[in-house]
Formats: C-alpha cells, sequence, structure tokens
C-alpha cells in the first residue's frame, strides 16, 4: 500500500477548488483542484518538497509540514491522524502475531445478555462474540475467513437483503478499512484482504479509490434479519485498553422498544434451537 500517501494527498487536493483558498483560477486546468505547487505554495514549502511528500519520499517529513499541509487541504480530524499514519511507514505499528481475546474480554461479552457484542481485530475481523451476537449475525456459522465484515458486505450477496441500508453500511466499512490500512500498512493480511476484495468487488474499488477516511465509532445500523425482522441498532465502540489492536462492538438498543423486544424473542428462539 505504498501509494496511499500519494493518492490520498492527491485526492483531496482534487475537492478544493484554488478560489476556495485565495489562489486565482487561470488557464485550463489538466486536473480538478489544486495542483502541486499550489499547495506547496500554500503550506510554505518548496515545490520539490511536496512532490516528494507526495511520492512517499518524506519519511522524515515534520510535524509542522503535516500540520501545514492538512490545513491547506481542510483535513477534518480523522483525515489528519490518517495523513500522520501514512506519512510516516517508519513509525507503523505492528500488527500482533495472534490475535487472541483475553478470557476476561469473553466473560463480558457473555455478560451480556440483552445486548449483542463482538470484538474485531485489526482488519475489522470478528474474534469473539456473545451468544446474541450470534443469534443476529452467525458468526459460529462461519468460517474463519467468512467471519470478517468487509467480505461480509463485499462478497456475501445476502449482506444486500441484510442491510436494508447497503450503500451507507458499504461505504462506512471501506473508510473505517482506510483507517486500518494506515495504521498497519505492511502487514501481509490486511493487504491480501483489500488486494481481495479489489479483484472480486466493483464497488469496493470504487469506494476505496475514493480515499474516505473515518472511524465507526458510534450510529445505527438497520437490519433485517430472517427471524427477527427489521432492526434498528445504535453501537458503540470501544478500544480495549490492554490489547489496543481490538474493538469492542455493542449493539444498543432502546430499552422497551421494539427492536429489543425482538431481539428478545430472537434470544429466547436461539437457546430453543440450542
Amino acid at each position: 500500500m505504498n501509494g496511499d500517501l500519494g493518492d490520498f494527498l492527491r485526492s483531496r487536493r482534487a475537492r478544493i477548488q484554488p478560489e476556495e483558498v485565495g489562489l486565482a483560477s487561470y488557464g485550463r486546468r489538466r486536473v480538478p483542484g489544486l495542483r502541486r505547487e499550489e499547495v506547496a505554495q500554500l503550506a510554505g514549502v518548496s515545490v520539490d518538497y511536496y512532490i516528494r511528500l507526495e511520492q512517499g519520499r518524506g519519511p522524515s517529513v515534520s510535524d509542522a509540514v503535516l500540520d501545514a499541509v492538512s490545513r491547506v487541504l481542510r483535513l477534518d480530524e480523522e483525515e489528519h491522524a490518517y495523513l500522520y499514519e501514512v506519512a510516516r511507514p517508519h513509525k507503523k505499528r505492528e500488527r500482533r502475531a495472534a490475535s487472541r481475546v483475553r478470557p476476561g474480554i469473553r466473560a463480558l461479552l457473555d455478560g451480556m445478555a440483552h445486548a449483542p457484542a463482538f470484538v474485531l481485530g485489526p482488519a475489522m475481523d470478528v474474534l469473539a462474540w456473545n451468544a446474541l451476537a450470534d443469534a443476529l449475525s452467525g458468526f459460529s456459522r462461519m468460517t474463519a475467513a467468512g467471519r470478517s465484515m468487509p467480505r461480509q458486505v463485499f462478497l456475501d450477496p445476502v449482506s444486500r437483503e441484510l442491510y436494508p441500508e447497503w450503500s451507507a453500511v458499504a461505504a462506512q466499512t471501506v473508510a473505517n478499512l482506510r483507517i486500518c490500512a494506515g495504521r498497519y500498512a505492511d502487514d501481509p493480511g490486511l493487504c491480501a484482504l483489500v488486494g481481495e476484495l479489489s479483484v472480486k468487488s466493483e464497488d469496493f474499488r470504487r469506494l476505496w479509490a475514493d480515499h474516505q477516511v473515518k472511524e465507526c465509532a458510534y450510529g445505527v445500523k438497520r437490519i433485517r434479519h430472517p427471524v427477527a425482522g427489521l432492526l434498528t441498532l445504535p453501537y458503540e465502540t470501544l478500544t480495549i485498553p490492554t490489547d489496543p489492536d481490538q474493538t469492542l462492538v455493542v449493539y444498543t438498543p432502546e430499552p422497551g422498544s421494539e427492536t429489543a423486544e425482538r431481539l428478545a424473542l430472537l434470544g429466547s428462539w436461539a437457546s430453543a434451537r440450542a
């Protein structure tokens, strides 16, 4: 993923028109948005320096330069953090060889009897889950490779029926995977996942090329379950302090809501089948 930095910067300068930053627009432009020379001028660096940065040949780039480029390109907080990740390959975090969920976290999952909860690894792979999450998503019936949120969204045809708002879920999945890729750029498994999805899914290729960056920290997901029906599920994600590569995802339906009642029935149905 060595081209991520250049692709990201080009995509961000393409969305800003010269007039927006006080520059006169003259002559026919071969590419949309700002030219590299204009970004360099506004950031207060030489054109050659900025070109080397965009080509990924500036591993020792300073905070001041990155902050200046971020300001010129009007990056939000998450994009700013992503820029730091991809601009400094020598500071990449190494993904752990084995993603093991501690027994205490598994006990925590099991204690959430009324809320579907699961743990994601650094490539959005599902590492552990509780009974209600299994009843909702069927993790225990999947192969290890299939327990991947990106693979499920883009490669499983059932996902378009499962998620009524599939397009939004797909875009959100890719935006979060971008953050993972910036964090673990040299991880073979993550590179293989992006390559597989790029080959097999046109929708993934299109969304990946957009370079949207956004972490799935919280929100609402709608799921159409074949037994429970349509569920509206607010969710929260929490990084596990002792295992920062892992994220706890908990669906938090409003008590007394139709979704909460349907989840309770789903849990009872799953227990009876078990």
